[in-house]
């Protein structure tokens, strides 16, 4: 080997072994750059997680109509617990509400010009200090842990105060009122002292005031039970409280905005409200809602632009009744429910009308045409006719019929010449207005009616007439309290407290929830001749089983939503479903169990068992997504929790929309209304009212709140403004 070779290779050599140490060096650095990276990584996790739950640094981001900022108590932010601003300097008194997100953080949202008092209230607090405060303003607030846990229970809704009681008494008996609030949990001092014991005097609570002989009389039904009562009112009387307690609101539930206005008067009992056709819910945008109070006589009427409310009285020929009321603990011997009209159920039609029942004729018995056989209907299924209560009801044959307000004019027009008492109504996509009545569905049809003002021409009605020889029509049948006859088909009797009818058939279907079932009533294209009915029943096998009232809404798939006053289910039928919807089976409603769906939602139960405590109410569906949780969205009241409840069918979500203060909400109806189609969640909301018979069990009492109109608004995130 050459000398240049040699010397060639030995840089060879050379040249490797430096790579390989750079390799080596290399591969040490970036191990050291990594362990860095990770020691790093440790130490500044923590850090930032700590950061993200921390407040915010800075102030909220607020408009100039806004109220942001902070809550925080002694751990730190506040999560999930409301903030509420009131003002009295509006022409009727007004609030609004809304729930802080994980850091605490709120926005009080797009308030009216005028000076707000504003606090925190949440489960496991007492209310924060009131602070004054303007559209605007920056404005932190700090949260105040209740000291003990009776002041933290001051502020649970009454279901969990029910829920002490070991048996489920209230479920089937006291739907008209929160039982477990104040008002109820306490007995006056002015009836225990009269008593000589806890029971007597809850029979003489029952006995007073203006619904005094119809709830104890009730109440009494109730026989040994009644002690359950009084044993739980001495138990309170004693300092014990609820075992369970209430979740604070989670998720989608802290974006919602709730609003409420002053309107009707400090007696409004029983009351129902609507903003729009809930056909075509931009009918009355930006328009006044309406509602009606069946204990005084009145429709309350609400401009929520110009926050203004008005009473009007609604005219009435038929006697007067509640002229004379057992002395109550509040009102003593004042007769605050003296009544004519009575008016209940409440709906708008395409022109912005005004639809609802009331009493109007001034002596009993029904028009001649409801019997005669003059009239086709009556010809095929008498007013009269057994297991029909044709005009009856609650005042002998006087009942219910139907009024119509025009808002425009401003006069009330009577429709006193119906052959059934009417109580709850709903518009069809035929123009029809229906009604639930005992045994029958019923309707006028509005155009005729607008057209001839001929109220006979106008009404008709449909038995429930099951096609049980399964021929599919409807022919000779045996009454409902006959055996069965393979070669008839068979009336059946049913109760239709609420109609739905279903928004897209134009052959006229209406559900009907009752006890324990489900009737369909088709009206068809040539009525009496053509309707027929179908019945369903619940599937067994659930624990508890679905029982109770079923009061029922359809949504635009055609599926009947249901929630079951006493078990407290909702179910979902869907007929698109059934394999079998008539022949024998169908007067058993056993025809199509696999059109069911069951859902419970998490609730307070009374003590040792597994029936809750709270109770649901009427059902509505959210079609047009007004609420801002999706389209044919099912929506129904409780009595007892101070909330209405949305199911989201597709995630199987139940989600709990709370009106915090004050306390004493439950709902029998919700009517959504679009405002402004391109504004987003503020342009739209979902409308309702203080339902409760007696408005001064409310927080507050006597001195406190009266009737309100509530909004309700789903925004995309706990602080969009």
């Amino acid at each position: 080997m050459s000398r240049h070779d040699e010397v060639e290779r030995e840089r060879d050599i050379s040249d490797e072994s430096i790579e390989r140490e750079d390799f080596r060096m290399k591969r040490i650095t970036s191990g050291r750059v990594r362990l860095a990276s990770l020691l790093v990584g440790l130490l500044v996790a923590p850090w930032i997680w700590l950061q993200a739950q921390q407040p915010a640094r800075g102030p909220v981001p607020i408009d100039s109509d806004d109220i942001g900022g902070v809550v925080t108590g002694p751990k730190g932010p506040e999560a999930g617990v409301w903030v509420v601003a009131e003002t009295r300097s509006l022409p009727t008194g007004f609030a609004r509400m809304v729930v802080t997100d994980d850091q605490g953080r709120y926005v009080l949202p797009d308030l009216p010009r005028g000076e707000y008092e504003v606090f925190v209230r949440g489960y496991g607090l007492i209310d924060s200090p009131r602070q004054k405060s303007k559209p605007g303003q920056q404005l932190n607030l700090t949260a105040q842990p209740a000291p003990n846990p009776a002041a933290a229970a001051q502020y649970y809704p009454a279901a969990y105060w029910a829920g002490m009681m070991d048996k489920p008494i209230s479920a089937g008996c006291l739907a008209c009122h929160e039982i477990g609030n104040k008002a109820t949990r306490e007995i006056p001092a002015s009836i225990t002292k009269a008593a000589s014991s806890s029971l007597e005097a809850w029979d003489r609570r029952t006995a007073m005031g203006p619904e005094g002989g119809g709830m104890f009389a009730s109440f009494k039904r109730l026989g040994a039970d009644r002690q359950v009562f009084a044993d739980w009112t001495d138990r309170v009387a004693k300092g014990e409280l609820p075992r369970q307690t209430p979740p604070r609101p989670v998720g989608v539930e802290r974006n919602l905005v709730v609003s409420w206005w002053d309107w009707g008067t400090k007696v409004d009992g029983r009351t129902d409200a609507a903003a729009s056709d809930t056909r075509n819910p931009t009918i009355n945008a930006d328009g006044k809602v309406y509602m009606v109070s069946r204990s005084d006589d009145v429709m309350a009427v609400l401009d929520p632009v110009e926050h203004r409310a008005q009473v009007v009285k609604i005219p009435s020929s038929a006697p007067f009744v509640a002229d004379k009321s057992p002395r109550s603990a509040y009102w003593g011997e004042e007769a605050i429910w003296k009544r004519q009209a009575e008016p209940r159920s409440v709906a708008l039609d395409d022109r912005g009308r005004v639809w609802l029942t009331a009493r109007l004729r001034e002596k009993p018995g029904l028009p001649a045409f409801c019997t005669s056989d003059t009239n086709k209907f009556a010809k095929y299924y008498s007013a009269a006719s057994r297991g029909g209560r044709g005009g009856g009801g609650a005042y002998g044959d006087i009942g219910r019929q139907l009024i119509m307000y025009d808002t425009k004019s401003q006069q009330f027009t009577p429709i006193p010449d119906t052959c059934f008492t009417l109580d709850h109504n709903q518009l069809g996509p035929d123009n029809y207005l229906y009604f639930g009545s005992n045994n029958v569905v019923f309707w006028l049809d509005t155009a005729t009616w607008e057209k001839t003002k001929n109220t006979e021409a106008s009404q008709g009605w449909c038995p429930a007439v099951v096609d049980t020889n399964g021929d599919g029509k409807i022919t000779e049948w045996t009454e409902a309290d006959a055996p069965p006859d393979p070669k008839k088909d068979q009336r059946l009797n049913f109760g239709c407290y609420m109609v739905a009818v279903d928004p897209l058939n134009k052959n006229g279907v209406a559900w009907c929830g009752d006890n324990g079932r489900l009737t369909r009533v088709e009206r068809g294209s040539n009525p009496p001749q053509t309707c027929k009915a179908e019945m369903y029943k619940p599937p067994t096998g659930h624990t508890p089983e679905v029982t109770g009232d079923g009061h029922a809404a359809v949504d635009e798939q055609g599926v009947v939503w249901m929630n079951w006053r006493g078990s407290q289910y909702l179910t979902a039928f869907d007929r698109r479903k059934c394999k079998v919807t008539n022949g024998p089976l169908g007067a058993t409603g056993q025809a199509c169990p696999e059109g069911w769906s069951v859902y419970l939602k998490d609730a307070p139960t009374y003590a040792g068992t597994n029936i809750q405590s709270h109770i649901t109410y009427l059902s509505q569906i959210d079609r047009h997504d007004t609420l801002g949780l999706g389209s044919n969205l099912p929506v129904y009241g409780t009595v007892n929790t101070d909330m209405l409840v949305a199911f989201r069918p597709d995630r199987r979500e139940f989600v709990s929309l709370v009106v915090p203060y004050p306390m004493g909400f439950f709902s029998r109806s919700a009517n959504g209304r679009i405002d402004d189609p391109k504004a987003g969640w503020k342009g739209k909301g979902l409308w309702s009212s203080f339902s409760t018979y007696i408005p001064w069990h409310v927080e507050g009492g006597m001195e406190g709140h009266g009737s309100k109109a509530v909004k309700f608004q789903m925004r995309p995130d706990p602080l969009a403004k």
